[in-house]
């Protein structure tokens, strides 16, 4: 209900949550109201006119309140997202995809990037009423027993989960990703023959491809119900050919997990047995994607230059640089390596005249400069930040106009030169 009285307006709010709360602030800080009459004035009008506050709640923002037909489902945006940037990109270590999800299906109208997810952010996605927070750096890592006040991480799952709102994170899948953060990294000093470090490798599970020999079809059609049956592989695959000397020659290929038990039924036809060999398939190079980047440089700079670019290319005024032995601020510098966050892992045993990463220890620091390699440092998630804009443009492309994409504005790195 509401009712102008005087220059107070009576807001009774029966089922509208926070959100709606947020909207209605947003509301009242627009219109002017004159004492006498009932009618609201917009600041920007100069004839009365009667305005309806649940109309400036954005379309699509709550199923309760609008049913519209540019509404994104939260399965659909993850798709999307799994398009940009396959999750099978990530570190086996990581923890990426979807940590938490609302209980209750609901449009997605406000997504806010961030590279980190912190009680500021959370404040302002709050603020923002969004419905899914993607954060570069998972705040879910480690394994958790409980969710308890006490820990500002669990405070943070529980304050979304409470708001209802959807946390994604991404990690080292854009990384890795051809045209993802290590590749905006190097593109900071300039253009260059560019290859990977690290190369990233199809996806999938490990697979075996086990061979064997049998004397007829009736054997063979008995093995494989026996394989079937041994592990719930109905659509067991194998493929198998004729030799008038040796018989039937079987091949199939299955993962690692499912190897002993083949292996064990397979061990018992001794006969058979006698001809089983096992050999490990590698995973295929995936082209263009990978941990860190190399560039040979078109036009090669000094340090000083090298620096500046990447002052500009990560917006701070303040870098670290520790000289390689032998080098000057106008040494030249030909080639550069760089993995965003914490590189050293790495850029160990890169040949090249300069690292740019966000931080290293100083035992690392102090080798590769030993060994001639000049180093640039701008801090942990100074090195990853940026990117955000970059992603957001390509969501924004691949989602409705009624789907708003924001970089957070609260989110910074923790550590600042004083």
């Amino acid at each position: 209900m509401f009712a102008a009285c005087g220059r107070q307006i009576f807001i009774s709010l029966t089922h509208a949550d926070h959100r709606l709360r947020n909207y209605l602030t947003s509301f009242l800080s627009t219109v002017s109201f004159d004492p006498f009459t009932t009618p609201l004035l917009t600041k920007a009008q100069k004839t009365p006119t009667l305005l309806n506050p649940l109309a400036l709640i954005p379309a699509c923002h709550n199923s309760q309140f609008s049913n519209c037909n540019n509404r994104m489902e939260l399965k659909e945006v993850l798709q999307i997202l799994e398009q940009l940037a396959p999750l099978s990109l990530a570190e086996s270590w990581d923890n990426v995809g979807l940590l938490v999800e609302p209980s209750t299906p609901r449009p997605i109208n406000t997504i806010l990037l961030t590279n980190d997810l912190t009680d500021t952010v959370m404040e302002e996605a709050e603020t923002l009423c969004c419905d899914l927070i993607i954060s570069y750096h998972p705040p879910l890592f480690r394994p958790i027993k409980r969710l308890v006040q006490r820990d500002w991480k669990q405070r943070l799952a529980i304050r979304a989960v409470e708001a209802r709102m959807a946390i994604f994170s991404p990690h080292t899948s854009w990384d890795s990703m051809r045209g993802g953060v290590n590749d905006w990294l190097i593109g900071g000093l300039g253009s260059g023959h560019v290859t990977v470090l690290s190369q990233a490798l199809c996806g999938g599970p490990p697979t075996q491809r086990l061979e064997f020999t049998v004397k007829s079809d009736e054997e063979l059609n008995t093995v494989m119900e026996e394989l079937k049956a041994c592990y719930s592989s109905a659509a067991l695959q194998h493929s198998s050919s004729r030799s008038e000397n040796s018989g039937i020659h079987v091949s199939f290929t299955c993962s690692d997990l499912a190897l002993p038990h083949f292996v064990q039924t397979l061990l018992g036809h001794t006969v058979l047995s006698q001809s089983l060999t096992i050999t490990k398939l590698e995973k295929h190079p995936l082209p263009g994607h990978g941990q860190g980047r190399m560039s040979i440089l078109d036009q090669p700079v000094t340090v000083a230059t090298a620096v500046e670019k990447m002052k500009t290319h990560l917006s701070l005024n303040h870098l670290r640089l520790a000289l390689g032995v032998g080098q000057t601020l106008d040494s030249l510098v030909y080639t550069v390596a760089v993995c965003a966050g914490s590189g050293a892992s790495v850029l160990n045993g890169v040949k090249a005249d300069l690292y740019v990463t966000g931080e290293m220890s100083h035992h690392e620091v102090l080798d590769a400069v030993a060994k001639g390699t000049t180093v640039i440092l701008s801090d942990h998630s100074n090195s990853e930040r940026g990117f955000l804009s970059v992603f957001r443009e390509r969501l924004a492309l691949r989602l409705p106009e009624a789907v708003s994409v924001l970089v957070s504005q609260a989110d910074r790195d923790p550590l600042q030169v004083v």
